[in-house]
Parts: C-alpha cells; structure tokens; sequence
C-alpha cells in the first residue's frame, strides 16, 4: 500500500399550494415511451423484458469516430458506455481508462490539464445527479473516464489512534461491500451503510454516503464508531492536487485534524480525485433487523401529541427504542414496510441467521406482477396505475416477508446493512437531508408526511400520478467531530450532514427520498412542489433543508438541477455563506485548472 491508488469521485456529473394541479398533458407517443422503457430495461432488465418480450439490451459503444487520445504510463483508453442507476443520463460511448497506480492518477492529471481534458471518476455509476458526466456531454468531448474499480482495490489494516477500535487504510475504487467484509474478518465493523453494496468507496465518500442511525435511548457511543455518514470516518487521505511550486498535479496526503484541506476533500462532491484514505472502524456488534408491516401510516406519521401518536407507533417511537429505522411507503397504500434494526450481541430465539448479505430475494429483483403493471404504464403510457403497482409492492414486500421468513434477521451487521442489489427495480429519485432536534423529529416526519400524502391525492383527484414508487424515510447522526478520533477534527465542509454553526440544537437528520419510475409524466414538477414545501417549512427555525448530493434536487417543472435560485443561493446559504466559500477556496486551490469537474459542478461549485 506504499502507493496509493484510487479516485473518489463521486457516485454520480414556487410556493407550496393546497389547490389542485393543472390538468394532464397530453399523451406521450407509443415509440417515445417504449425507448425509456428500453433504457430501463437496459438497466435492471425485468421491466424492459417484459416490454419487449426480449432478453435485456445493454447499451452499445458507438463507433470510434477519433482515434483514442494517447495517453501517459502506458495507458489506453476504450469507448465504453455510461449509464446511471436510472437511466437517465446514458451515453453510448465515452473514453474510459482503467489507471493502476496513485502515480498513473497523477500523470494522468498532468496529461488532463496539458491537453485541455477533464478526468472523472466513473465508480458503478450508482447515482442519479450530474456529478460525473452530464446528460449534455458528446461522445467527442474532452472527457475521460476514470475505471478504479481494476485495480485500484487494495486494503490492509493500519494501527488505531486512541478513541477508535481499528482502522483500515483502503484505496477508493474498492466495494464498500468487500471493504465491510474485509473490516469483520478483523473484528471492526462500521455504525450504518448505504444499502448497496456494490459502490465504490471513493463515491460515497465523495457525497457523504449515509445509512440509518442515532443512539437509542440509553445507548452511548462506541468508540470507533459514527452515527454520521462515512465522510465522518475518516482519518486521513491522499488525494492528487495541484502543486503551485512544481506547476504540476502531485499525490499528497492530508490528515484530520492537522490540514484544512482534509475538511473540504471527504465530501468534495467531485471537485477533486481522492486516492486513498485512513478509515477508522469500531467493534463489529452483530445486529437484528426486524421488518413490520402491520403499522398504519397514520400512526408511523402522526403528529406529535395527537390521539394516533399516543398509540405509541410513531416513527420516533421506533427510532427511541432501536435507534435505526427506515420507513418503505409505497404510493397510495396505508402500511408501510417498517425496517428496525437494533444491536444484538446474541442471537435472538424468534430470529433467522444470516450468513451473507441481500436477504431480500423478493426485492432483488422485479416481480412478474410489480414487471406486467409497470410494464403497462411505460409501455402504454398508463400511469393511472399508479395505486395498482403501489398496492402490488406491498403485498410483495408482506407476503414476502413471510414467505422467505425475512421478517426477523439476525447476523453480522453488514449482512444487514446491505439489502438493495443491482437487479432491483430502477426509478428515479429526490432526496433532501433534514437537520433538526431529536424532539423535533417526528414533527418533521409528520409535517412532511402530511403534506405529500395531500398532494398525491390532489395530483390523483385530476387524474395525474406523479408517483407510483415510494417514500423512504429513515434517521441519521450528523458528521460530529467528537465521533472523530483525530484530535482537532473538524466535520467534512460540504457534508449534508455537517452540523450547523448557527443551530447547535440541530442534532440529527431526517433523510426523505420519493421514488418513481423514469419518464413518469409531471414527476419533476410535483417534486418541485415537495422542494419548495420543504425549502420553506425547514427553512432554519425548527430544521433546516440541504439537498441528498446524489439524488435528485433543484427542480424546475420541467427537469432536475435545473433551478438556479436553489443551485446559486439556496444550497449554498443551507451550509452557511463562509463555510462554503471556504470549502470552495480550497478545492479551487488545489485544483485551479478544474481538470476534476465538469459544467454542472462548474455551475455548483463556484466561488
């Protein structure tokens, strides 16, 4: 490991109203819908599948029309095609390398920046938001792709600071499930995960990837251990930057704590090429997951104080008694799908062992039934079957549950932690980091949840069904630097999760997606309609909005991260105007000639 090796890019390049909504659009044409249907397909292969009754297409190189770019240390370049989670940013061919080396990284920077090219980490393209490549970018452009995921996966154990269990050092291009099954072999294990497991871990830690967890009542810390997200972990990083006393990209290491440019490069949103970084872990404790699916919504979501949250299901009820809870509410149904996982030193007697991760079989991939109707409603432009594939969701998660005896699980805590497989069903998504009060958590949750299910209903009442996927809702610490166990540590500046210095209150975070299938007609105008509801409900009194970097935010009616009010000023104000300015400094400062970036981040991350 005396060389490191990865890039860690990241996975990814008006007012609220009860009144309805205007009336539906037209129809969109067979053909149209039957080619987003076949970039879905392309992507999970079920939905696409059933459409065409075809095998699953994958996307195809387009032909060479330049020569490869030649490129420094032996290096080759191959057309190769980009597609994100849900297909819509996809790109039939782009140049693409696989470096070897920390050193090639370096090299091929310097090459980047002498002939007017821009490198980007490609990860599993797992991501929704532009951070990588934008939808705009030509199979010509001056932009190569970074493979880190061939060679650049190394990890070995390094001795642990005081106030942490163990600590691994990992090149970036690394899985975050072989690095978890890499840390348990030792003993060490981590608080909370993403739910894939297949992501690189310079991507996630490029948008501060997050799980679900907070302290029970009653739980203290373990040491080793955050609450926040995986930015929060680490301990030091090297990452290739711009040596103004040499005029060359170099590989340096900074260290929590000790360099400001620590801060600003674990969550750097892809303004910058991460290599390798120091990780400290905790104790591995194995973990029971049980799953419910009994518990109305009203009573998950109820307002803090009245009648149905005095039955004692709420959502922060979950979250006092385990402290790690995700909620899965399908469109238009009324129980949703309860997750809660608790530490569980032994096994329980009602629990099932597991020995491997994605104990889920039937989520992993797409149901005959869940496949016909969203089938249908691609293919045949019959969105109003919304409430049907909501309704059929949750009998497949319920009768699921049962029938794979999935409802009470116990193991390892990465075999827990890792549920959500690459063959899932695809949809597009938003996603918003709320920062408030434990005792305001359920206030959030009920306020949010109070004013979607109104808007669905109004949305259906004139025939129009935005959604047809479902809400995610689950708990998270913020980045605190006391869970940090370099001396000095302050939390990683563009994190969502980075406390705010003006709400010291603030001590946790309700992360919200709405899920819904590509090409669904009016979904980026009913997400605006979520944004600005929650723009201006957490807008610093009782919590505070920060958009989810990989999801979907900055809606217009028309497209995502398209709204240069939220882009341009609100973003940045949520993370407080001289913080973001400063993270901005230092990642222009180490990369003046933004050879790591792209015209969306560009557009985001300007100072």
């Amino acid at each position: 490991m005396a060389d490191p090796l990865t890039s860690s890019s990241p996975s990814p390049d008006a007012s609220s109203s009860s009144s309805g909504p205007p009336a539906a659009p037209g129809r969109p044409t067979r053909r149209g819908v039957l080619r987003a249907a076949a970039v879905a397909g392309a992507l999970g292969g079920p939905l696409g599948t059933v459409i065409s009754g075809a095998a699953p297409a994958s996307a195809a190189p387009a032909p060479a029309a330049a020569a490869p770019p030649e490129l420094p240390a032996q290096l080759t370049a191959h057309r190769a095609p980009y597609i994100n989670w849900a297909g819509e940013i996809t790109h039939e061919g782009l140049w693409v390398c696989a470096p070897r080396s920390g050193q090639d990284l370096a090299d091929l920077a310097n090459w980047a920046h002498a002939n007017g090219w821009r490198l980007r980490a490609r990860g599993k393209s797992h991501t929704w938001s532009p951070l990588t490549v934008t939808p705009a970018t030509g199979p010509d452009a001056r932009v190569l792709l970074l493979d880190t995921t061939e060679h650049l996966t190394a990890m070995e154990t390094v001795p642990a600071p005081p106030g942490a269990a163990g600590a691994v050092r990992a090149q970036t291009g690394v899985l975050l499930e072989t690095l978890m099954a890499f840390l348990a072999g030792h003993g060490l294990g981590v608080t909370n995960t993403p739910a894939p497991g297949e992501l690189t871990l310079g991507g996630t830690l490029a948008i501060d990837a997050h799980g679900t967890s907070v302290p029970a009542v009653g739980e203290t810390a373990r040491p080793g251990h955050t609450y926040g997200s995986l930015s929060n972990l680490i301990l030091s990083l090297t990452a290739v930057v711009w040596d103004a006393d040499r005029g060359e990209y170099v590989l340096r290491t900074y260290h929590r704590g000790v360099d400001e440019e620590c801060e600003a490069l674990a969550a750097h949103v892809g303004r910058s090429l991460v290599v390798e970084v120091v990780l400290q872990a905790g104790e591995e404790t194995p973990m029971r997951c049980l799953s419910r699916v009994d518990v109305t919504a009203g009573e998950l979501f109820a307002a803090p104080g009245s009648e149905l949250a005095a039955r004692g299901n709420t959502f922060a009820d979950f979250v006092d008694e385990s402290g790690r809870v995700e909620a899965i509410w399908f469109a238009f149904t009324d129980r949703p799908w309860l997750k809660v996982w608790s530490l569980s030193p032994e096994r329980p007697a009602t629990a099932r062992k597991v020995h491997g991760p994605y104990n889920y079989p039937f989520s992993d991939s797409v149901p005959t039934t869940v496949a016909r109707l969203a089938g249908r409603m691609v293919g045949d432009a019959a969105w109003y079957l919304a409430p049907a594939l909501g309704a059929a969701q949750y009998t497949v998660a319920a009768t699921g549950l049962t029938a794979t005896l999935a409802a009470d699980l116990w193991g390892a805590s990465h075999h827990l932690l890792f549920y959500l497989r690459p063959t899932t069903l695809r949809e597009t998504a938003n996603g918003y980091a709320i920062l408030t009060r434990r005792s305001d958590l359920q206030r959030v949750v009920s306020e949010f949840a109070g004013f979607y299910r109104e808007r669905l209903a109004a949305w259906a009442a004139a025939g129009r069904y935005p959604v047809n996927g479902q809400v995610e809702i689950r708990a998270g610490g913020l980045d605190q630097p006391a869970e940090c166990a370099a001396p000095g540590a302050g939390p990683p500046l563009l994190s969502a999760v980075r406390p705010h210095p003006g709400h010291p209150e603030y001590d946790c975070a309700v992360w919200i997606d709405v899920l819904t299938l590509p090409t669904t007609p009016g979904a980026p105008e009913f997400y605006r309609e979520l944004e600005r509801f929650l723009l201006d409900t957490f807008d610093g009194g009782h919590a505070l909005a920060r958009v989810e970097w990989s999801k979907g935010w900055g809606y217009t009616d028309t497209a995502a991260w398209d709204d240069e009010e939220v882009i341009g000023s609100v973003v940045p104000a949520s993370y407080g105007s001289e913080r973001w300015q400063r993270a901005i400094g230092v990642l222009d400062r180490l990369d003046p000639h933004r050879v790591f970036g792209n015209s969306f981040t560009d557009r985001l991350l300007r100072g």
